[in-house]
């Protein structure tokens, strides 16, 4: 069982507490002692903060969009991750309302809404639309999801007493984000959201979005079946090696990944910038022998609950340490302070093979072989 368990015995809980301190004060030491040599390094905006919100998605679909701006373009642009989250949530209301209560509605969801927000309402820079950031320069959505739930809530239990709904919570989110910006001026033009996005030459039907399992046929798609897909995105569905030579494949070709993970395991750590699949997880980890992933292991673990859709990040590279082990090069979405590799992840291969749910990137990135598996 890959996951940690907890004890309601004190003598546990105080012990778990010790291995779980030695083991990140041995796994800090030998991180800073390896050396990591750069294989592929994709241009990539600086690390942000999602501050306290479940907004992860936003803010590593929106940096992978700013580097395929980069790419296309030859510049950097900062992306308003906030003005995709108010427009999702908007839409996350409406389904939830109009499924009766019989669906998710959280603060999670996934990198296919990003796309699906830029198709219906374009993009906006960051300076133009901060969407809500606190006076200590932070976003909180505490507050605000609170009294959205509340409102969605009560609707689905008293659906005849009003059908103000909408206007209910784009009032919400009008107030919490601030109001949504129909033209706007960056860098001396005028631009609407979607001129903006025609001007990054972005298209939402260039991206992709593929996984591993095998509860369903090889080469072909499914709606995966996790809490945060709340609008039913397909995922193309491939063997496990050809799943991970997609991500280093587009790497080679200079395309960055989106990447939905499981980060649960006491082996992952944002303080030292580290993710690996150690097979004795109570040791240092960047030296030892990981575990071998099959198809068959990886899906138990997605079945037990002990691979769980709790995080997405940015793929941005490929490294290699002294002793000639890879590691992907992810960005993260919780700042630099405190934290490894000033706030990416080195994320090793059997890490990747285990613990990821999914991966987004653009068509492109994607070998002709794949693509003509999927009739493309």
């Amino acid at each position: 069982m890959w996951k940690s368990s907890y004890s309601k015995n004190m003598k546990n809980i105080l012990a778990l507490f010790l291995l779980s301190f030695l083991f990140v004060s041995s796994f800090s030491q030998e991180t800073q002692t390896n050396q990591f040599t750069s294989i592929y390094d994709i241009e990539a905006t600086k690390v942000k903060s999602q501050g306290k919100t479940g907004t992860c998605w936003s803010f590593s679909a929106s940096s992978f969009i700013e580097s395929e701006i980069f790419r296309k373009n030859g510049v950097l642009v900062d992306i308003s991750e906030m003005y995709t989250v108010r427009n999702t949530y908007e839409r996350k209301a409406e389904n939830y309302i109009l499924r009766q209560g019989k669906a998710q509605f959280s603060e999670g969801s996934l990198a296919h809404d990003v796309l699906n927000s830029i198709r219906e309402n374009g993009l906006v820079p960051e300076e133009v639309y901060s969407g809500g950031i606190t006076n200590k320069g932070t976003h909180n959505h505490t507050e605000m999801f609170a009294v959205l739930d509340s409102v969605v809530h009560h609707y689905v239990k008293s659906p005849k007493q009003s059908v103000s709904w909408i206007d209910s919570t784009n009032t919400i989110l009008d107030t919490y984000f601030g109001k949504e910006p129909t033209t706007f001026t960056f860098n001396d033009k005028q631009y609407t959201p979607k001129t903006f996005q025609q001007a990054m030459t972005i298209n939402p039907d260039d991206y992709i979005t593929f996984t591993s399992y095998t509860h369903h046929p090889y080469y072909e798609t499914f709606i995966l079946e996790i809490p945060d897909n709340f609008s039913n995105g397909s995922f193309y569905n491939l063997p496990l090696n050809e799943y991970i030579n997609i991500i280093d494949n587009a790497l080679s070709k200079g395309y960055s990944v989106v990447l939905d993970t499981d980060i649960s395991e006491k082996t992952f750590s944002s303080k030292t910038g580290m993710a690996t699949l150690p097979i004795d997880d109570t040791k240092t980890i960047t030296t030892k022998k990981e575990n071998i992933v099959t198809s068959e292991n990886r899906h138990i673990e997605f079945l037990n609950y002990n691979t769980t859709d709790d995080h997405l990040m940015h793929i941005t590279g490929l490294l290699k340490d002294k002793n000639g082990n890879t590691y992907y090069k992810v960005k993260n979405s919780w700042g630099i302070s405190n934290k490894g590799h000033e706030g990416y992840i080195y994320m090793s291969v059997p890490y990747i093979k285990m613990k990821s749910i999914s991966i987004l990137l653009h068509k492109d990135g994607v070998s002709k072989e794949i693509l003509k598996k999927f009739s493309f």
